[in-house]
């Protein structure tokens, strides 16, 4: 999902909890809410200042929202809405469903870093976050959380009904108040994030005609917890020095042989595939449900593969591996289902 996760683990340089203080605030023209120019400065250099510290706080605010897993939440909404709508979304339907989802996704982004804006300064991966590295003022982030969830909601209810708005709104909360906490905790927390970024594809889902009673709904989410499994234990074996260091419970520092990500990352390869067969098997479309789960199937086989390699011997090489394929299986798999229920 992101470039920096197919990086090589960088060297750990930082401290221990204890022993890490609060990044230096106000030492440069960027820092706060947007900076504040020197008096000295007049005229045009004032405004090029003035515009290039706008310009840092846009970027800054971009990247508090986590872009690039808005980006992966908003592909799959896409889908899960052709879905639960059975056919083609009018645009206009799709914008206001893409822009309050993503405002939804973003707070619960930027509040997870808010919370974790101590521990980001102790990883080489995260120290750069605006929080963590000092630009930004605690008060406008949390100013902007409030405000990009208030407006996703509100959109999401006056568009779309009760649903979508409700699954938003459970899902920030599973995701901020009980996932990020459970970070420091326990290495359960890896289950309790792969159901918070299953959920957002239920927003899709309902906001235009799904039920949440039947089943292609939670097939669905099946599929995204699933998938979750080995692209995270890529993530957390690629980054588990950094993690360890920063205070981090994951599978991957609890039990550092990595055999315990292994498996995990195994049998969520085979429950994706399970997911994605039964959902090619539910009523609709007229490509056969027998072809749809074969091409399913072929699709994820690029994971499971990575997933046993990685499982026989866990090592950065395959985990990347494994990280890589995960980005092209989820988008193919949903295609496929997307195609057998709707087209």
């Amino acid at each position: 999902m992101a470039t920096d996760l197919l990086s090589a683990d960088p060297p750990v340089t930082a401290s221990t909890a204890c022993d890490v203080a609060p990044a230096a605030v106000g030492q440069t023209l960027g820092e706060g809410l947007v900076g504040h120019p020197s008096r000295s400065l007049v005229g045009d250099e004032a405004k090029s200042v003035d515009r290039g510290n706008a310009s840092v706080l846009i970027a800054d605010l971009v990247q508090l929202t986590k872009p690039r897993i808005v980006v992966m939440i908003l592909v799959t909404t896409i889908a899960t809405a052709m879905i639960g709508a059975g056919g083609l979304v009018s645009s206009g339907q799709l914008v206001w469903l893409l822009l309050a989802t993503a405002a939804v996704a973003g707070s619960a982004g930027a509040a997870n870093q808010i919370w974790e804006r101590v521990i980001d300064q102790r990883m080489s991966r995260t120290a750069n976050r605006p929080l963590a590295a000092g630009r930004m003022h605690l008060a406008v982030a949390s100013l902007f959380t409030f405000v990009l969830l208030a407006a996703g909601t509100i959109a999401l209810q006056l568009k779309f009904g009760p649903a979508p708005a409700i699954v938003g709104v459970v899902t920030w909360l599973l995701y901020v108040v009980v996932y990020t906490p459970m970070k420091t905790r326990t290495a359960w927390n890896t289950t309790v994030g792969a159901v918070a970024g299953a959920l957002p594809v239920l927003i899709g889902f309902t906001a235009l005609g799904g039920e949440l009673s039947g089943p292609a709904g939670w097939l669905l989410v099946g599929v995204m917890a699933a998938w979750q499994y080995p692209h995270f234990m890529a993530i957390a074996w690629m980054y588990r020095r950094q993690y360890a260091e920063a205070g981090f419970c994951m599978t991957t520092t609890v039990e550092p042989t990595g055999k315990s990500a292994g498996w995990q990352s195994v049998v969520g390869s085979l429950f994706l595939i399970g997911c994605a067969i039964a959902l090619c098997f539910l009523p609709g479309g007229w490509l056969p449900g027998t072809i749809a789960a074969i091409l399913a199937t072929a699709s994820a086989v690029p994971m499971m593969m990575a997933s046993v390699a990685f499982l026989a011997e866990p090592n950065d090489q395959r985990a990347r591996k494994l990280l890589r394929s995960s980005l092209l299986v989820l988008p193919a798999v949903l295609a496929i289902c997307t195609i057998r229920l709707f087209w």
